[in-house]
């Protein structure tokens, strides 16, 4: 199942949970009250940047016919629309740059270059995706209503093709993502109202009618008109949207579903205070490595953790954040879960082509496994009393000696039992692992010594 009670999973107590949030709290307004004319100069030459490229693009494949002009031409136009999907229309629809009142670059008026319209991805995104960031059942990016990527989800026989699925939902996302606010499911199961679902249907007829008569019409027949070829043309910009799509899909997998990135019950959530809304984005997310241009190219949701703390801050300013709260994980010995784009996806496609087999033929439980984890996954109880026992033997051999070591002795005990009613997250994942590392050995030495008996 996943993770029921999110401090007890943490190892942190409420004072610790709460001081956490006042830490975080406190990065958040010592950022909000430094925005100014750098962060403003930082959007605006993004925003040329991107125009720029789409501009190049586009008049690289207008009445080409060079191979050489029509690869230069996808690549530009490839660039910048990743660039308009990341880091431009992503973070301002999140109300990045709603502080300079510009109503240009306003979350309430920029429209982005893909298909879903960006009233229904702030609902589905901003509102049902970041407050409910990994809770199972309401989170609708958990699996996208497609994959299976948690053991909490029961198991089907259509999901035994989800390897294929994903790949296709790769290469297709801005269709996915146009789609998931719609919820048909719901609406087919009478769940959601069709007068509710009528007027979303209309909304997404005539922005992907736009998307599809500017991309796949209106240039090629340009081009055409311009001595080039419409298939050509129509052809690039297929090639531009699936280079987009793959790299988008691929991000955003990469910080929401590797090892982990955790799950959450609807139960944990109940009565959830400020600071454990804080930690439940700290432990459902995955950041990227890669340096400037993957920090750029993603929309800094390479820093996925730090977007899902501070979801409205300026995206340039996740890199200096990530420092502080990398800081305050190591502070209350917290995971801070990061790789490359190459491990991250390995590790997500793995969970993916896992999850597309019924339980029984799965190692691990449900309660400790890499994708899917509860508090259950430590027995504390065991290791507490371990270490008491080993604290207490070191304790009676001490006592066999001078009266000082007997002091020193009983002093480390009350030293490891507070280390053992501390100890934090990371801690205690690293002792499970190592736990797991003796039990293995153990099992291949009985092993050894049945074969030779």
């Amino acid at each position: 199942m996943a993770i029921n009670d999110i401090a007890l999973y943490a190892h942190l107590s409420d004072e610790d949970v709460e001081a956490l949030a006042g830490e975080l709290d406190a990065i958040r307004t010592e950022v909000e009250e430094s925005r100014g004319a750098a962060d403003a100069r930082y959007i605006h030459r993004v925003i040329r940047a991107q125009r720029v490229l789409e501009i190049g693009g586009r008049a690289a494949l207008l009445g080409s016919r060079s191979r050489v002009l029509w690869g230069a031409g996808v690549s530009m136009l490839a660039l910048a629309k990743i660039i308009e999907n990341m880091e431009l229309g992503h973070n301002i629809i999140h109300g990045q740059w709603d502080w300079m009142n510009d109503p240009e670059i306003h979350s309430t008026s920029w429209e982005w270059d893909m298909a879903c319209p960006s009233a229904h991805w702030m609902h589905s995104h901003n509102y049902m995706h970041h407050k409910y960031t990994n809770v199972v059942g309401l989170d609708l990016d958990v699996g996208y209503g497609v994959l299976r990527v948690t053991r909490d989800e029961r198991w089907q026989l259509k999901r035994i093709i989800q390897p294929l699925g994903s790949l296709l939902l790769g290469v297709t996302f801005e269709w996915g993502i146009a789609l998931h606010d719609l919820e048909l499911k719901e609406v087919f199961a009478g769940n959601k109202s069709w007068d509710v679902a009528r007027p979303q249907l209309r909304e997404l007829g005539v922005k992907s009618a736009r998307q599809v008569g500017k991309d796949f019409i209106a240039y090629p027949l340009l081009g055409r008109a311009l001595g080039g070829s419409f298939r050509r043309t129509a052809g690039a910009n297929l090639a531009a949207n699936v280079i987009r799509n793959v790299w988008t899909y691929a991000v955003i997998f990469c910080g929401h579903f590797p090892d982990g990135a955790e799950k959450f019950t609807p139960e944990s959530i109940e009565d959830e205070t400020h600071g454990e809304w804080y930690l439940r984005q700290m432990l459902g997310s995955a950041n990227i490595t890669g340096g400037p241009v993957m920090d750029f190219m993603s929309g800094n949701l390479s820093y996925q953790i730090e977007h899902h703390l501070f979801p409205d801050l300026p995206s340039n300013r996740l890199a200096a954040i990530a420092v502080r709260v990398r800081a305050l994980c190591e502070k209350y010995d917290l995971p801070y879960t990061e790789g490359s784009l190459a491990k991250q996806y390995g590790l997500t496609s793995r969970t993916i082509a896992k999850l597309s087999l019924p339980d029984k033929l799965l190692r691990a439980t449900s309660d400790d496994a890499p994708e899917t984890a509860s508090e259950l996954r430590f027995a504390m109880r065991d290791k507490l009393s371990h270490a008491q026992e080993s604290a207490q033997e070191r304790l009676a051999h001490a006592q066999e000696s001078a009266h000082d070591r007997l002091v020193h002795a009983q002093e480390g005990l009350a030293a490891a039992q507070e280390q053992v009613q501390r100890v934090g997250l990371r801690t205690a994942l690293a002792d499970l692992a190592h736990r797991r590392v003796d039990e293995k050995r153990r099992a291949r030495a009985d092993r050894k010594a049945r074969r030779a008996r």
